[in-house]
């Protein structure tokens, strides 16, 4: 095996789930869960934490489109509740619930790609 790897863009690996560093191994082991490790190549996932990241996303760019088509119903065909149910229930989960993997995924990827750490503090002297 060899020791250098491509230097992989962290949309190509992150969206599609492979490892940051060769491209082979899966991330996951579960739907959200983080895989050990690389089965390919060994890399330990334990630097990756995306934290919030994907849910933010998600609520920011998904979430407000289903508020809206549940207002929009509510105000223009005052809708009953089992409308919303039926109309917004599935619309919310087919644009949250998809969306969560692969931008975990890629917030791994971009933390490998760009070596990023927690932060500390600069002390002079």
């Amino acid at each position: 095996m060899s020791d250098s790897y491509p230097i992989l863009p962290p949309m190509q690996t992150g969206i599609r789930g492979r490892c940051p560093r060769c491209g082979e191994g899966h991330l996951f082991k579960g739907f959200l869960t983080l895989a050990p490790r690389c089965e390919a190549c060994g890399l330990d996932y334990g630097f990756a934490d995306p934290a919030d990241g994907p849910a933010f996303f998600v609520i920011c760019f998904a979430c407000v489109p289903s508020v809206l088509l549940a207002v929009w119903l509510e105000v223009a065909f005052s809708a009953s509740l089992m409308t919303q149910l039926l109309v917004t229930g599935p619309f919310m989960l087919l644009t949250c619930i998809p969306p969560l993997r692969p931008l975990k995924g890629w917030l791994v990827a971009s933390q490998y790609f760009y070596k990023a750490e927690e932060g500390k503090l600069a002390r002079s002297g």
